[in-house]
């Protein structure tokens, strides 16, 4: 299924001051429970629980092609590692693209990412 974006203001605030947050060479990955995933599951068709992930990326790391560039990198490397590993539901996800991230290959941003969600409790193991 389609990842669900955040799109609300005020949930970037909350996962920003309460969520647990692990920093990285190209990103920054934050993560809170999100205690309306049973209400999202009930909409769901698969009623399954899933996570809402927002990217961000500021204006500081250029101007917008440079920035799209590493939200779309991102963007795999969460929907690879989303297929590739046994990720936990139920969380809001939001990651930050640094200065770094601008001239970083995809693997690059690919093992941040993993090594993050891995270190957060994010990845379940494999049975």
């Amino acid at each position: 299924m389609k990842n669900i974006a955040i799109s609300e203001n005020h949930l970037y605030k909350k996962v920003y001051a309460k969520g647990d947050k692990i920093f990285c060479k190209h990103i920054v990955v934050y993560v809170l429970t999100d205690y309306h995933a049973a209400r999202l599951a009930r909409a769901n068709p698969l009623k399954t629980k899933v996570n809402r992930v927002g990217i961000t990326v500021s204006k500081k790391l250029g101007k917008a092609v440079v920035r799209t560039r590493v939200r779309r990198i991102i963007r795999e490397a969460y929907r690879i590692i989303q297929t590739e590993e046994n990720i936990k539901k139920g969380k809001l996800i939001v990651i930050v693209g640094r200065e770094a991230a601008t001239g970083a290959k995809s693997t690059d941003i690919k093992k941040d990412l993993r090594y993050a969600l891995s270190k957060l409790g994010m990845i379940e193991e494999k049975i």
